[in-house]
């Protein structure tokens, strides 16, 4: 954990933000994966990790910020419960670590609830069904009342104040990278025909966990890349396929790390794919390069999609006037996906608290466009963010098709030419990047994205 006084300060933030009422959080629980004790790798709640930094199940606390005070409730471990899992620091010795000075069995929570009832308490959305239900009975309301009235108030402060990351965040996050560079660099090292793509996967993940910490998300790891979101890991690398690794370390104080590269089985790129692998990495540096404070993240999705149907244009995919494209949205076949979100602590930093609230904002509504409206992050940017910049380009059998029958966008698209490229899979490349005074700063040691340095770590094979 960092230092008591970080927590200290971070709650002072907050406290200024909404100044009455109680602010409730609540820490998460262990899970049972198929019986009670065999659990779930535990995750703390980010928002409970941020301001109360324990990263331990069965706790909540409270800001009073009526009383001016903090509380943490939990339960001290039975001696059974150390004989199985060892000796524990008290509840109080856990909170004085992180400022707080007063702590109660966690049995005490609804009654000190129950006290304050005619005050506002405020609470985050809960995304786990148990703290739907444990809020449920804390608050007495119905659990529908419970699920769509967290508290907004609670949720706009958190976001404004965690989405600007401190240097300490700043340092976890580039050692979080680092990790994950490595983890990448070895699998483009490690890779060839005949291997299968759970090999891989199994490689990158003991890394994350060898290097204190673990996964901040499942592994991508897979030749079939036009299924954005693909975890399985079945398939047998062949001669003439590429890989598409998209995965992050997690470091132990949980920030996470997310990147993503694709690599050719063989030693090269075809021609074929280097046209389009040159054409992603062009999108992605570009947009990365143009980066600075106060610009609108959804204006550099467009210029992504641009350079995207430009490209296509040249190597004779798209046709007609590219401008029109764009508005209309038919890069969506292409790059159906956002250009990045948001990273801190959450691979997709704080979208638990409401995805809206955390890359939009009044005045910048959510677009009804296929493609564009799957961006996570549109609003400006601000100093101290950190986001992901991840073009990609997918040819999707099954997309092609419909649009093809129902005559989508034909004025834009040569179909013809696009049936040829429907074995392809496809291509992202993805990096971290902070948002400086003056533009913007890529996270972590480099890791090789050129043609040029792939092939060389694929020469290695």
């Amino acid at each position: 954990m960092f230092s008591k006084e970080i927590y200290n300060q971070r709650r002072s933030v907050l406290g200024k933000a909404l100044y009455s009422g109680l602010l409730l959080f609540l820490g998460n629980d262990e899970m049972g994966m198929n019986c009670k004790d065999n659990t779930y790798h535990f995750r703390q709640d980010s928002s409970f990790l941020y301001y109360f930094g324990l990263d331990q199940p069965n706790l909540a606390a409270v800001m009073d910020l009526d009383e001016g005070k903090s509380i943490i409730f939990g339960d001290e471990m039975s001696v059974e419960y150390i004989v199985w899992m060892g000796a524990q620091p008290t509840i109080a010795e856990q909170a004085a670590q992180v400022g707080v000075l007063e702590t109660q069995p966690y049995d005490e929570l609804e009654a000190y609830l129950q006290k304050a009832a005619s005050r506002p308490i405020h609470y985050l959305p809960p995304y786990r069904a148990n703290h739907t239900i444990k809020l449920h009975q804390l608050l007495g309301k119905p659990l529908n009342v419970v699920s769509n009235h967290a508290s907004v108030e609670l949720i706009q402060a958190i976001v404004q104040q965690r989405s600007v990351k401190s240097a300490e965040e700043i340092a976890e996050m580039e050692k979080a990278v680092n990790v994950t560079g490595q983890m990448h660099i070895q699998a483009m090292r490690q890779a060839k025909a005949g291997m299968k793509e759970a090999e891989l996967a199994g490689l990158v993940e003991g890394m994350a966990v060898a290097s204190g910490g673990n996964l901040a998300y499942p592994v991508i790891m897979t030749v079939n890349g036009q299924t954005l979101h693909n975890h399985y890991h079945g398939n047998t690398l062949q001669s003439g396929q590429m890989v598409l690794g998209d995965y992050g370390a997690e470091t132990g104080l949980h920030y996470a790390g997310d990147i993503t590269r694709t690599f050719p089985v063989d030693k090269t790129f075809t021609s074929r794919q280097k046209d389009i692998y040159n054409l992603v990495l062009k999108a992605e540096v570009d947009c990365i390069e143009a980066l600075k404070p106060d610009m609108l993240y959804r204006d550099m999705h467009l210029k992504s999609a641009k350079i995207i149907l430009d490209g296509l244009k040249t190597l004779g995919l798209t046709k007609g006037n590219m401008d029109d494209a764009l508005e209309a949205g038919a890069y969506g076949l292409f790059f159906p996906h956002g250009l990045g979100h948001q990273i801190g602590l959450d691979v997709h930093d704080m979208e638990n608290l409401g995805e809206n609230y955390v890359g939009y904002r009044n005045g910048i509504e959510r677009s009804k466009l296929f493609g564009l409206k799957s961006l996570r992050l549109a609003k400006e940017l601000k100093t101290g963010y950190v986001l992901t910049v991840e073009p990609g380009i997918y040819f999707i059998p099954e997309l092609i098709d419909q649009w093809k029958v129902e005559g989508r966008f034909k004025e834009f698209i040569n179909y013809d030419a696009v049936e040829k490229y429907k074995d392809f899979s496809g291509i992202r490349i993805e990096d971290n990047i902070l948002i400086t005074e003056t533009g913007y700063r890529i996270l972590g040691e480099p890791i090789p994205k050129t043609v040029k340095e792939v092939e060389a770590l694929r020469a290695e094979v």
